[in-house]
């Protein structure tokens, strides 16, 4: 993806389209960019899951996803720019910044955003009971 040009871009153009991604924002993550920084932070790296996709685009810096792996144990991802995730209902995650402590994210959503995190446990949400179901059948 072309971050440099993600207002025109084709390939974001069409991955939003197939995808039906119809809401999207942008959020800048940096101690004089971000209301209640500190706060956020903490907030962003507390593990956590949601109750729909989570789809990040990074226009601009780096930072790391830390998600959980089947047996339970952290996967670190790094992202930079020009990085798309999509992290699945359910899924326990966290984020941080990295030593750069900036980023410039694209949030997107299908439909109106959502932006409850459930601290874990969470473990009684349908959401994360699916995405349990999804890991035990992939291990097969």
């Amino acid at each position: 993806l072309d971050a440099d040009n993600y207002e025109t871009d084709p390939c974001l153009k069409e991955i939003r389209r197939a995808e039906n991604y119809s809401w999207m924002d942008i959020i800048t993550i940096h101690k004089d960019k971000l209301p209640n920084y500190e706060e956020k932070i903490k907030t962003f790296y507390e593990e956590h899951l949601h109750l729909d996709d989570e789809i990040r685009y990074i226009l601009d810096g780096s930072g790391y996803f830390d998600v959980r792996d089947k047996d339970d144990k952290w996967i670190r991802i790094s992202m930079e720019k020009g990085d798309m995730i999509t992290l699945p209902a359910g899924i326990y995650h966290r984020f941080t910044l990295d030593e750069n402590n900036y980023v410039k994210a694209m949030r997107l959503f299908v439909g109106e955003p959502v932006w409850t995190a459930y601290n874990r446990p969470a473990d009684d949400f349908p959401a994360r009971k699916q995405y349990m179901k999804f890991l035990a059948e992939e291990a097969q």
